[in-house]
């Protein structure tokens, strides 16, 4: 049972490791900063609501030996094309956002250069260097000791913090009102603990997984390491709305939207506030943080775009999956090169519209594994039939009540 165990652990930790990143960081931080514990509400609501539609990806996976793409071609030809369009649309942003933040964070931790351009080209070969390596396999043993190394860090961190705090905790939880704050919220949901379609890249890793190892992984198996890195998620997630409330709540503090300063900004109040000690703890659990979320990314939208490519087309593409990591390299460079100054608004642009196009991921889901594709035994029982309705309702709810009040 161990080994079982010690084999099948793996893309749920790639999960935790795409997740915890600008959603953790940055918008956690910030919503901690912003109204103290007042959006935990939020923050446990998602977790919970986007549950079932992030575990349907290794459940799909683990029982049908398919990623969730080969389920929406099943679906139709015009639901992958959706898909291809839409992550086409973001990718480029994502890896921009995700990249820029750590391109900051390392500047901070080991000085060389300010230059986040020059930053980013090189945390991205380097990712790209770890990916021609080791492929899949070293991506999958490397996010254990990275993961590892982050909740360490992060807890010693937190309770520095939760030691030194002299405030009286207020636990009011807060509607956001007016457009600003509502923006804020639903760029915070939208990314927290993770785009869904992210569910798609754990199906694909679930896979490689399996081919890598030989071994079949059972639903269970599947499910009970994703279990692993979900809970993991939302317990940074709170580690880092904790951070931002005690810290930085009510400092007066304006926070800027450039990764290179948030960045600066993020050390500076940490150290400022609990001890100059304290400053290679928090670099290390952001820049962990943030790096951990650059490779999987860089790893997971070409295997996406290279798979969704070949389906749509019925052929295979030998060097796909490099193509596809080599036009994301280059569409990034660009992005950060020309359009640095506006990248807190392409940012909230990409989390905002992750949020909106949630629910068309959401039904799918539910749709592949309740569906004949998908073998009766491994169907969700009722209860997580249940909550996915909820949660559906929940998505396009949100969506809803943002677009009638911006």
């Amino acid at each position: 049972m161990k080994k079982s165990f010690l084999q099948s652990l793996g893309p749920g930790l790639l999960f935790a490791g795409a997740a915890i990143g600008v959603s953790h960081l940055v918008q956690s931080t910030k919503a901690g900063a912003e109204f103290g514990f007042g959006l935990l509400w939020a923050l446990l609501l998602v977790h919970i609501f986007k549950y079932p539609f992030f575990q349907f990806g290794p459940r799909y996976a683990a029982a049908t030996g398919e990623t969730l793409l080969d389920g929406y071609k099943k679906l139709g030809k015009s639901v992958l094309v959706i898909y291809y369009i839409i992550n086409f649309a973001t990718m480029f942003t994502i890896q921009a956002a995700v990249t820029i933040v750590t391109a900051g964070l390392a500047s901070q931790l080991f000085g060389i250069t300010n230059n986040l351009v020059l930053w980013s080209s090189i945390l991205m070969l380097i990712s790209i260097l770890f990916l021609l390596i080791g492929r899949y396999k070293l991506l999958d043993n490397l996010m254990k000791y990275i993961i590892i190394i982050l909740t360490i860090s992060t807890i010693a961190a937190v309770s520095v913090a939760l030691f030194s705090s002299k405030e009286a905790f207020d636990v009011s939880q807060i509607l956001p009102s007016g457009t600003v704050e509502i923006t804020f919220l639903i760029a915070f949901l939208g990314w927290m603990p993770a785009p869904l379609d992210v569910s798609i890249w754990h199906s694909i890793w679930s896979v490689e997984k399996s081919k890598n190892t030989f071994i079949k992984i059972k639903p269970k198996d599947a499910i009970f390491d994703f279990n692993v890195g979900y809970i993991g998620t939302l317990l940074l997630g709170i580690c880092f709305v904790l951070l931002g409330t005690l810290v930085m709540y009510k400092s007066g503090a304006t926070f800027s939207n450039k990764g290179g300063e948030f960045a600066s900004q993020l050390i500076t109040l940490y150290t400022k506030n609990l001890g100059d000690f304290s400053y290679i703890i928090i670099a290390i659990a952001a820049f962990t943080t943030m790096f951990s979320t650059t490779i999987t990314t860089l790893d997971a939208s070409p295997r996406a775009m290279n798979l969704s490519s070949q389906l749509l087309f019925d052929k295979k593409f030998k060097f796909g999956y490099w193509f596809w990591i080599i036009f994301l390299f280059a569409g990034t460079f660009v992005i950060l090169k020309y359009y640095m100054a506006n990248m807190g608004d392409l940012i909230k642009i990409a989390t905002i519209l992750s949020f909106l196009t949630a629910p068309f991921y959401a039904i799918l889901n539910y749709i592949l594994v309740t569906g004949k594709n998908m073998p009766e035994e491994h169907q969700p029982k009722i209860f997580t039939k249940i909550l996915s309705l909820f949660g559906i309702v929940f998505l396009i709810g949100f969506s809803i009540w943002f677009l009638t009040n911006i």
